[in-house]
């Protein structure tokens, strides 16, 4: 008889009540299988029932140890520590069990007996209330919650004092640490319940506010998010994590009075912090207000504050000055995976001539995804530098001999300018995170094209940006949806019968100005609707409060909250126009729209980001949809939407027509970019000899 048969037979005759054949074949099992968790844990039942505690506690840490992400024997093991008086382990292996099954009652419930034991009433209490929550008809949480309650009432009263048994405790501090596990393995719901406990413990808790505000955050729930925020920074004013995250919830909800304040703040505070320097630089392209001298004016503080002393780090290069020699290109990103610059990068990195151009790729990706490997596939050489600083990534660099080096992330989240500070290739140039500036001296170019920077306005480069622009010919982007559905809808006013007008854009974009300018286009097309997507809560309210005073009832505002890309694509098709916003206009959202059939009409900003949309338009040929002023903009929307035959047949076509220009041509674009390298690079060796 094999081991799994001798097991089978020992549960039934333990599910039999015949305990003592049960143990000896268990033993059996055992004895061939010494690892077996299951014959191990349910051995240690077998003992526990008839009080052999020392014993069974050791089967049970055997069990664990075969099966360390067994919820339920570590909940069993926590509780057989709590009958031997050892706390302190009780509390590491059921926090390690509710880690692993957030839900799981037996856990919870051994947890609130342990702190009970510990006389931590008030701790015990909110676990046994949690046993509650997840299982209602617990008669023994119940119970045991009504006497600890009764026991804190003694002690409010003086009758007796709390007993510890271990020293140092902090339940609010135990059950943040549960909370936070928890978050990380993406259990926001039950991480919520357990730091909302620490709360009721510790209302003075910056560090639970601000969690709490996180995970509201992440749901998209900015109004509560930013209440825990506030309170985090009136108990810690210095908690700069609280701020951090204010300032990003403050700006996904459109307050950008409030925004910009707690921005400055920030560098205020900490004046020597880059990344809250960054932070402020990247999101002053959205402020109406701020112009393109302002921008590079910060940008310049930024440089002289965080960089300029690093350039005393470069050492001199030692790359051939061989002018048509098979150069290094070097792309940096945190963003090789699922994100909105893959849609720009996958179609470049996949037509690059590698026979003159050898390309390295120094990911900084912690979560790979399907895009990573496409991307991985793309490179000749494949660096993860995620645990690299910005000194070690310059050295590597260094080493690598890279000729080019090119920066898609600038001031934006997971960005090394301080790496190309080092200067660590001879040609340093950022492109595609958003077309502006770094500020950072040692940039040496700036991608752009004809459209967002015109060659006869040659004073804006010195006024808006600190490195010289190249133009591509045709575009600054090279879209590929990344997917072929869902498919083009037929028009949507044909079936509703009016006109829905739509923005899918990141609602930061989205000021009081472009709102006003969005009820005057409603006013203009009689019974249409606009389709908005934004935050629940206040945001909401705000957005119709401001379309009410302008005239244009609130109820022919539709809102949509964000989704998965297949949603928030299928979104297009119930939208016939979109309208774009200002002064950062919508650029890979756009192309999106477009992907989806769907025009953007669009207004001409003075500020680089507010160009995209011109930019699109004349690639595709579809001047009709620029507005150089509001009146022009309301009279292009409005115009667009008369004529339903003409809006369905450029619906019909709009995906091939962009299929088939600069905007989706990978292979001419990346021709284009390598010309423009070759051409710095000549550039580099006639100035610079060897």
């Amino acid at each position: 008889m094999g081991d799994a048969s001798t097991f089978e037979i020992a549960v039934q005759f333990h599910q039999a009540g015949q305990v003592d054949r049960a143990e000896l074949l268990y033993r059996r099992v055992i004895a061939q299988a010494p690892e077996h968790g299951d014959a191990l844990f349910l051995l240690s039942m077998v003992v526990l029932d008839s009080d052999r505690l020392q014993e069974g506690c050791a089967l049970l840490q055997r069990a664990v140890r075969a099966a360390p992400d067994n919820a339920f024997f570590l909940s069993s093991l926590g509780g057989v520590y709590g009958r031997l008086g050892r706390n302190r382990e009780a509390l590491g292996v059921l926090l390690m069990a509710i880690a692993r099954k957030p839900d799981f009652t037996e856990a919870v419930f051994n947890l609130a007996l342990t702190l009970e034991g510990l006389g931590e009433l008030s701790a015990a209490g909110e676990c046994y209330a949690r046993a509650l929550e997840l299982e209602p008809s617990l008669s023994q949480a119940a119970e045991r919650l009504a006497i600890v309650k009764a026991g804190q009432s003694a002690v409010v009263s003086g009758v007796k004092a709390p007993r510890r048994s271990e020293s140092e405790l902090n339940p609010a501090e135990l059950f943040s640490a549960l909370g936070a596990t928890l978050r990380i393995a993406g259990a926001q719901d039950h991480a919520a319940a357990w730091f909302r406990a620490a709360l009721r413990l510790d209302p003075e808790a910056a560090y639970v506010h601000t969690a709490l505000g996180a995970i509201d955050a992440e749901a998209s729930c900015f109004d509560e998010a930013i209440v825990h925020f506030r309170r985090a920074l009136e108990i810690d004013e210095n908690f700069h994590d609280a701020r951090g995250y204010l300032d990003t919830a403050l700006n996904e909800a459109g307050r950008y009075a409030e925004t910009e304040a707690v921005y400055r703040a920030a560098v205020a505070l900490r004046p020597d912090d880059p990344v809250s320097h960054s932070v402020l630089l990247f999101n002053m392209q959205f402020w109406p207000h701020v112009s393109a001298a302002d921008i590079l004016a910060e940008a310049r503080v930024w440089n002289e504050r965080h960089a300029r002393a690093l350039s005393a780090q470069a050492l001199p290069n030692q790359n051939e000055r061989s002018p048509e020699r098979r150069l290094r290109i070097g792309y940096v990103s945190p963003d090789f995976k699922t994100h909105v610059l893959s849609q720009n990068t996958i179609p470049v990195l996949q037509n690059h001539d590698h026979r003159q151009f050898e390309i390295y790729c120094y990911s900084s990706v912690n979560q790979p995804s399907p895009e990573t490997e496409t991307i991985r596939a793309c490179a000749d050489v494949w660096r993860e530098v995620a645990d690299l600083d910005d000194a070690a990534l310059a050295e590597l660099i260094r080493r690598d001999q890279i000729d080019i080096l090119v920066d898609i992330t600038m001031h934006m989240i997971g960005r090394r300018l301080l790496a190309y500070a080092r200067r660590p290739a001879p040609i340093q140039i950022c492109w595609l995170a958003y077309p502006g500036t770094t500020g950072l001296e040692t940039m040496d170019y700036r991608l752009s094209d004809p459209f967002l920077d015109p060659a006869d306005q040659s004073t804006l480069d010195r006024s808006a940006y600190s490195e010289e622009t190249l133009r591509l010919p045709d575009s600054f982007w090279c879209y590929d949806p990344l997917t072929d559905v869902p498919q083009v809808s037929p028009l949507p006013a044909i079936a509703k019968g009016r006109i829905t007008f739509g923005c899918l854009n990141h609602f930061r974009k989205v000021n009081d100005g472009v709102l006003r300018l969005w009820a005057r286009v409603l006013s203009a097309v009689p019974e249409s609707r606009l389709l908005l997507l934004a935050p629940e809560g206040s945001v909401r309210d705000r957005v119709r409060a401001l379309f009410d005073e302008a005239g244009v009832k609130p109820e022919r505002i539709e809102f949509v909250a964000r989704g998965s890309r297949l949603e928030y694509l299928s979104q297009y098709q119930e939208i016939d126009i979109c309208l774009d916003t200002s002064p950062y206009n919508g650029h890979t959202t756009s192309l999106d729209a477009l992907w989806m059939g769907v025009p953007t009409v669009t207004l001409v900003g003075e500020t680089v980001v507010g160009r995209a949309g011109l930019c699109q338009a004349m690639n595709l040929g579809l001047p009709e949809l620029i507005a150089t002023t509001r009146d022009q903009y309301v009279q292009a929307a409005s115009s667009l939407a008369s004529d339903l035959e003409q809006l369905s047949g450029l619906r019909q076509t709009l995906r091939a027509r962009l299929q088939q220009s600069p905007l989706m041509d990978g292979a001419r674009f990346a021709k284009n970019l390598e010309s423009l390298y070759r051409d710095v690079w000549r550039r580099f060796c006639a100035e610079r000899p060897a």
